[in-house]
């Protein structure tokens, strides 16, 4: 049941992109486009407090009395480009790169495309973006579910496919309401599909001991790159339609997404052991090491 619990608790996020919508709303119709984005800049800043309060109480994991000694800080930053590990870092990180722009490229434009192009009112656009993200939560539980069922290179395939198509059409295709609305609601589900994917895909990745330095050099190694992409639809937008730009880049982002996941195992099934030092097959791509290899069996 790993993906189905990773994905459910992945749908926290639509809880935070719904409260940042009634922000939205309530700054823009208050305030101008200046100064209303630095006020909105600012509130997101605030639920870090509770985030950092709700911490400090947080236990951490319980290691197993059988693990020996933990890997030495060095020994697993590194040890991710071991020769067992390289290929799955590599690949990994790119998919983060693809996952994020992706996501990035196409959903902080949303807004200002759907007022610039498509002249919605602030309400409207408000309306808009409350569906994508109910339907982003939607989309996480029914990823997570997808996830142990028919495997996770799977899933990630359908949805990121189904990303790419839409990320070209949905700025191209003009819909009059309530039909532009319903294409945002079948977008925000399936732009959940990978993000929600990503947790279980990139921890069964690892043996023990370096999933923690692989998994976040995977997901943020891409998120930092893919962090310009945005910026790159803007300059795009200079010399060509601004949904045109959004589909352009965000399509090849997605596109991205397949070509990595499709280098990478399926690790469906894959037992987390937690105990560095374990014995057993990593996936089939990677051979074992002696750093904690990855023991096959768990049913999710």
């Amino acid at each position: 049941q790993r993906g189905k619990g990773l994905g459910a608790g992945h749908r926290g996020g639509a809880a935070g992109g719904g409260a940042a919508i009634a922000a939205y709303c309530a700054v823009f119709g208050l305030f101008s486009a200046d100064p209303g984005w630095r006020i909105l800049f600012a509130l997101g800043g605030l639920p870090a407090v509770p985030v950092l309060l709700a911490l400090r109480g947080l236990p951490g994991p319980v290691r197993r009395s059988a693990a020996p000694r933990p890997v030495r800080y060095r020994a697993a930053l590194l040890g991710i480009f071991g020769p067992s590990t390289r290929r799955a870092t590599l690949v990994g990180g790119l998919l983060g790169l693809g996952a994020h722009g992706g996501y990035y490229g196409l959903f902080t434009w949303l807004p200002t495309f759907l007022v610039s192009e498509r002249r919605l009112s602030v309400a409207e656009t408000g309306l808009s973006l409350a569906v994508v993200v109910a339907a982003f939560g939607t989309g996480c539980l029914v990823a997570g579910g997808l996830l142990d069922r028919i495997g996770r290179r799977r899933t990630v395939i359908l949805f990121a496919t189904t990303c790419a198509i839409l990320a070209v059409c949905y700025p191209m295709v003009r819909l009059a309401e309530p039909g532009l609305t319903i294409l945002g609601g079948v977008l925000g589900f399936a732009a959940a599909g990978i993000p929600a994917s990503m947790g279980a895909l990139f921890n069964e990745l690892y043996p023990a001991g370096l999933r923690g330095s692989g998994v976040g050099f995977c997901y943020n190694a891409g998120r930092l790159v893919a962090a310009g992409l945005p910026v790159l639809v803007g300059h795009l937008a200079e010399v060509m339609p601004l949904g045109t730009a959004i589909g352009a880049v965000s399509g090849l982002a997605y596109a991205l997404v397949v070509l990595a996941v499709l280098l990478l195992p399926e690790t469906k099934g894959i037992e987390l052991d937690g105990v560095p030092g374990a014995t057993g097959p990593l996936p089939a791509a990677f051979p074992a090491t002696a750093a904690g290899p990855i023991r096959s069996g768990d049913p999710s």
